[in-house]
């Protein structure tokens, strides 16, 4: 019997990044790694890896190679693991419009994008302008600013910071394709860079996002921003970042609403509470939407849970949040079932913080 070598490797690979994704197994530190690296793409993108695994075994069946009842079990065991993962994406739908609450979320998700170009973010109607300075820090202090090429005047704006646990990552990695959504429906949205440890500290990297929203008070109505309307949102350590700056600023008030998207939200590499949202939390702080993933093994989402319980207890303002079926870090990479269920929530969460902010006017 001749071993299809080629084939069997690719089985082994996509099975193995199949288990790491159903399973998300361990929280020590080795087990939390490879649970992230192996199992996110497959996580995110099963429709991709599923089209992979049956085109190489079709080819595989064709050329009179996949003729081993074990090989084709363990291939079979596969797809159906893939379904399973992207059955879990399929539900954050569902669950992000339990979260919402009375709040309509649409249902229509970008089946084409998601399906067959889930890497491309960039749209047509949007413009992007990059590496705009707002300190002295060099590529570290530089944003980017997407717009409807229309140009609109007045849009509320939206500043992504980036995670990477504060010691990498930059603006052009994470939550492009809630950049571009928002955008393209006339939205304002900059991405920033901050300074980095370990040659930044904690307060640089306060004084870093500051800095942004500063920028855009200032320089964003020039490009058709209104200042009055910020909302603030991260990724990971981005999102302990927006929470951060949100709860420690002298007017709360001045920010619409902060979204938090699989954040970090405990006290910085050991520096105490004072370094975490929660010991911040106050009943004037602005609405939050948090959402994480379930199956973390990054930042676990008990932190998530612990920061939604806590700003429940005492703030005044609408708190949103979502643990997401299935879901890993970083699950904003890309155009997932997963993913745009929860653009599509935070177009439903800024809609009504906009409309209380106006109310509250």
């Amino acid at each position: 019997m001749n071993l299809p070598f080629g084939y069997l490797i690719t089985l082994v690979l996509v099975a193995i990044c199949t288990f790491f994704a159903l399973a998300a197994p361990g929280r020590t530190r080795l087990l939390a790694g490879l649970s992230f690296r192996l199992g996110l793409a497959v996580n995110e993108l099963p429709f991709v890896v599923s089209a992979w695994l049956l085109a190489a075994s079709v080819l595989a069946f064709v050329q009179g190679d996949l003729t081993s009842p074990i090989v084709v079990g363990a291939a079979a065991l596969t797809m159906a693991g893939l379904v399973r993962v992207a059955w879990r994406g399929q539900q954050a739908m569902s669950v992000m419009r339990r979260a919402v609450g009375a709040v309509p979320v649409s249902r229509r998700l970008p089946y084409g994008r998601i399906l067959l170009s889930p890497f491309l973010r960039r749209r047509r109607a949007v413009e992007r302008i990059p590496d705009l300075p707002y300190g002295t820090a060099g590529r570290r202090n530089l944003l980017d600013l997407y717009r409807h090429r229309s140009r609109p005047t007045g849009a509320p704006v939206l500043i992504h910071l980036h995670g990477g646990g504060y010691s990498g990552g930059r603006k052009d990695s994470q939550s492009l394709p809630l950049l571009y959504r928002l955008a393209g429906r006339g939205w304002v949205c900059v991405s920033a860079n901050y300074r980095l440890r370990p040659q930044a500290t904690f307060e640089d990297h306060l004084a870093d996002a500051e800095k942004v929203i500063a920028w855009v008070r200032e320089h964003g109505p020039s490009y058709g921003a209104d200042p009055g309307q910020i909302f603030l949102s991260g990724s990971s350590a981005g999102a302990h970042l927006s929470a951060m700056v949100a709860l420690t600023c002298d007017d709360p008030a001045s920010v619409a609403g902060v979204i938090g998207l699989g954040g970090y939200y405990g006290p910085y590499y050991g520096e105490g509470p004072r370094t975490s949202p929660l010991a911040h939390v106050r009943p004037d702080a602005p609405p939050f939407f948090l959402v994480h993933g379930d199956h973390d093994t990054v930042a676990p989402v008990e932190g998530a849970r612990l920061l939604a319980g806590r700003l429940r207890e005492l703030s005044a303002q609408p708190v949103v949040y979502a643990e997401l079926p299935g879901g890993q870090h970083a699950f904003d990479l890309f155009h997932s079932l997963r993913f745009e269920a929860v653009i599509n929530a935070i177009e439903a969460f800024c809609a009504m913080s906009l409309q209380g902010s106006a109310g509250a006017r």
